[in-house]
Order: C-alpha cells, then sequence, then structure tokens
C-alpha cells in the first residue's frame, strides 16, 4: 500500500541522512500539484524517481522498490558501483553465504559489453547482493571457463547464463535474476500474489487443480519440469482450485470444476489469455504450448459460454463467444 511504501520510503531517508547527506528525499502529494503531475507523466501511486545533478530531465524510475533496505541498496547503486569487486575465492565464499540469495558474475578480463550489462542489471535488483570477479584463481574454484553469471541460493549454486558479448540484454537478464526470489512454481495465495506481480515477468502460465488430488503429484512434478526450461521468460504458477479465496481467479478465467486440471497462459500487458490446446498434464504438452506462445503461434482463448440448443428458435438470435464471429461476420 502507499502508506507502508511511504513509511520504508521515510526510513530510507532517515538512514541515508547519516551515510550520504548529498542525497535528498522529498515527497510530493500530486493532488495538489497538478502541474508537476502532468510535467512528469504521475500514472500511478506511489510513483518514485530519482533526480540526477539537479537535472529535471528524465529522472530514474525507481520501480518495484518496497523495503527501506532495498531503497538503500538501489540509490548507492546509482551513485556508486553496482557490484562488489571480488579478489579471493574467501571474498566470494563471504557473499554466497551472506544472505538467501547472492548473485556473482565471472568474467575474462573487467571490460567488455557482458560485464557492462551485468552491472546494468545489478542497479536494477536492489533485493540481492551482487560481486564480480576477473579472477582466474576463483574462476577455477568454480569450475567457470566463459563470461558466465551464476545465482545462488542458500549458498549453493542454482543456475548458470553464459553471458555472449553485445548479445545480452539488461532486461532479460534483469527478469531471470529476479524470478529466483520465488519458487520455480509459485502457488498462488494473498501473500505471493503482490511478490508474484512484483517479478517483472509478464507471461504467466496457471495450473488450475486441486491440490489432494491422487493425481496432483504426477502433474506438478510434470509442471516444474518444463518450469526450468522457460525461467525467466514464463512465470509459472499453480492455483489451488479447492482453496476457496481462489474464486476470483477462477471467475477471471472462466474456470469451473469439471475443466480441471486446466492450463492457461496470460500476458499481463495485453490481458489476453490462452488454452492449452492438449488436456493432459504431461511435460511434452506443456514445453509444446509455451513454446508456442512464445513463437507467436498459440490461439487466443476467449472465454466463451456453450452455444444454447435453441439460439436459432427466435427472430432474435443467442449469440456467445463460440458462434459470435461466424454468424455475425
Amino acid at each position: 500500500s502507499s502508506q507502508n511504501l511511504s513509511e520504508e520510503f521515510a526510513k530510507a531517508a532517515q538512514q541515508l541522512k547519516k551515510e550520504a547527506p548529498r542525497i535528498q528525499f522529498g515527497k510530493i502529494d500530486v493532488t495538489h500539484q497538478q502541474d508537476l503531475r502532468k510535467e512528469f507523466n504521475i500514472r500511478e501511486f506511489p510513483t518514485v524517481k530519482f533526480f540526477v545533478d539537479g537535472s529535471r530531465e528524465d529522472p530514474i524510475d525507481c520501480k518495484g522498490v518496497r523495503q527501506a533496505s532495498a531503497f538503500i541498496t538501489w540509490v548507492k547503486r546509482r551513485t556508486g558501483p553496482s557490484t562488489v569487486l571480488i579478489n579471493s575465492t574467501d571474498q566470494a565464499e563471504a557473499i554466497i553465504h551472506a544472505d538467501d540469495l547472492a548473485v556473482i558474475g565471472f568474467f575474462k578480463e573487467l571490460h567488455n559489453d557482458s560485464m557492462e550489462v551485468y552491472c546494468e542489471t545489478a542497479r536494477d535488483v536492489p533485493e540481492m547482493p551482487f560481486g564480480m570477479t576477473a579472477s582466474e584463481d576463483v574462476c577455477a574454484n568454480y569450475g567457470i571457463q566463459k563470461n558466465t553469471v551464476v545465482v545462488f541460493k542458500k549458498g549453493k549454486p542454482v543456475h548458470n547464463e553464459v553471458l555472449e558479448d553485445g548479445r545480452q540484454n539488461k532486461l532479460d537478464l534483469m527478469r531471470l535474476i529476479k524470478t529466483f526470489t520465488l519458487d520455480l512454481v509459485t502457488e498462488y495465495n494473498l501473500e505471493t500474489s503482490v511478490k508474484i506481480f512484483d517479478v517483472p515477468v509478464e507471461n504467466h502460465i496457471l495450473l488450475f487443480t486441486p491440490t489432494n488430488s491422487e493425481t496432483f503429484n504426477a502433474i506438478y512434478d510434470n509442471y516444474k519440469s518444463a518450469a526450468e526450461e522457460f525461467r525467466g521468460k514464463i512465470m509459472f504458477v499453480l492455483v489451488d482450485t479447492n482453496e476457496t479465496r481462489n474464486g476470483r481467479v477462477f471467475e477471471y478465467f472462466r474456470i469451473r470444476e469439471v475443466d480441471v486440471p486446466a492450463v492457461r497462459i496470460l500476458n499481463l500487458t495485453s490481458d489476453a489469455k490462452y488454452k492449452m490446446p492438449a488436456d493432459e498434464v504431461t511435460v511434452e504438452n506443456l514445453k509444446e504450448f509455451c513454446q508456442s506462445y512464445l513463437n507467436g503461434r498459440a490461439k487466443l482463448h476467449l472465454s466463451s459460454e456453450e452455444i444454447p440448443e435453441d439460439w436459432d428458435k427466435m427472430p432474435v438470435k443467442v449469440l456467445v463467444g463460440k458462434n459470435f464471429n461466424r454468424i455475425v461476420f
């Protein structure tokens, strides 16, 4: 909520007052400052913008940051180095074990395009520590031979992303790294819904199934296996159809009990929905569905009621999604 964010923002301001007095924090109520709202094109609340060198032009958006500690890190990484330079394995281990998550970039040399992309990414992911190294010893210790970003979770490497010079996209790397703040498959509930929408992956796949059914374990294993391949591209979500508090989600996707298990893809930007053509939730069917969606070949799913049997009996015909195109056009 706005109130919470406002409090965290104030906490960060308090802390940075001591550490970095050059950084000023301010708050604007745009209901009374319409001209400022217009000038900076403020569309949603709260919005946090960072102005550099006294310029009103092109302030930097600070998106998805909710905790005071993350605000502080975000600001520090904008005004100083965004990653810690690692010269020894001990130093690397200290970062890896300091927190639940850590990201380390291993590079052949410290000045190339891949490293630039990596440092840019670190600026926008203040939730976790970032380190980088070009030390041959450190790279050898972790068995790394190419420019590679490694994500560590609870001290263990969980993902290696090889960076190819000039071909890496900062946004893709940021999306990928942010997904590690969630499980590979995230069960939808009131607490996780905020986190799910905080990760900037616009494609969500949802599996609707009762979690106490006999087939659940097998289906869930298949779903998890497919999730591995699409990490950072499609967010895998599980919706328990036995949970009455998920009613609004079923309504939104028009899921009825007879339909489950059901799989849908939702694009958050366009609000377009897609239905998996195959009924069986196998790894193969899931992968094919995700791939065809990413390639732009998946068919849009327009939720529709069944065509009533007597739709054609009266002078005024009854139209639903399924017969609308055929009858009207």
